[in-house]
């Protein structure tokens, strides 16, 4: 199986790429600033028992970037998966209407709904060729959130932007159908370095506390339980599975 990460250096995309390493994947493990990271993962994913493990540097905002990171994964001849996960955010009250600018919407949009959509176009020949040689369609798994479902979520502008992605997944699948089939992943909370980075050690801590006793399950997701979702719609055990929004957030939903 030949596969894509973007966004792979930690996280819940190195959390993916280590799981599929682990069933013999060839891999592409992307990063935009944090080299070292990258590094570390993909060792871990040789140690795991990938067959090769490619990295690159790009930033998915970047069109060039895209068609860079997917000609790393040419000499395979096809790609069975592509997996975007690369995201930001910036963390602000969504009362707080002065706290964003247009740039940062802009910023937000360009790594989260647009480079979901060049990495597609970049990979679309080779996902083609995938489907046709395995004969069965390949898959685009979208990591969202539900923040794009619900209205909730670090800001205003992250909103929009998964929002704009889950839509953007819907119109995918119909136009792509049927070499390839393309769903998003809308995890609530999880427990990775994404929250401290944005609010300190203290914060994330106190957010990871509220949110296990709020949800109905009163657990807070891990990247590796979220990123055994992402494979799952990676592979063929979901071959039937398209334009699909998948909810994973402890039944947050559920809760008035």
């Amino acid at each position: 199986m030949n596969v894509i990460v973007t966004g792979s250096a930690s996280g819940l995309g190195a959390a993916t790429a280590i799981i599929l390493a682990k069933a013999g994947a060839r891999l592409v493990i992307n990063y935009a600033s944090s080299a070292s990271d990258a590094e570390a993962t993909a060792q871990a994913c040789r140690d795991a028992g990938a067959a090769e493990v490619v990295v690159v540097q790009g930033d998915v905002a970047q069109d060039e970037d895209c068609r860079k990171i997917v000609a790393a994964a040419t000499h395979w001849g096809r790609l069975d998966a592509l997996i975007n996960n690369a995201g930001t955010t910036k963390h602000v009250a969504h009362d707080n209407l002065d706290g964003l600018s247009a740039e940062d919407f802009q910023r937000l949009y360009g790594v989260n709904t647009i480079g979901p959509f060049q990495m597609v176009r970049a990979a679309r020949a080779l996902l083609e060729a995938g489907a046709k040689e395995s004969g069965r369609a390949a898959a685009v798994v979208n990591v969202s959130s539900v923040a794009g479902l619900t209205g909730i979520g670090s800001s205003l502008a992250y909103v929009a932007s998964k929002g704009a992605l889950n839509a953007m997944t819907l119109s995918l699948a119909r136009a792509l159908a049927p070499l390839i089939r393309v769903n998003a992943v809308c995890p609530g909370y999880i427990d990775t370095p994404w929250f401290t980075k944005g609010r300190g050690a203290a914060a994330a801590q106190q957010v990871r506390d509220t949110v296990k006793a709020k949800v109905p399950l009163k657990v807070a997701s891990t990247a590796e339980e979220v990123a055994a979702l992402v494979c799952f719609l990676a592979t063929p055990q979901s071959c039937n599975m398209t334009g699909e929004l998948v909810r994973m957030d402890a039944g947050l939903h559920l809760v008035n």
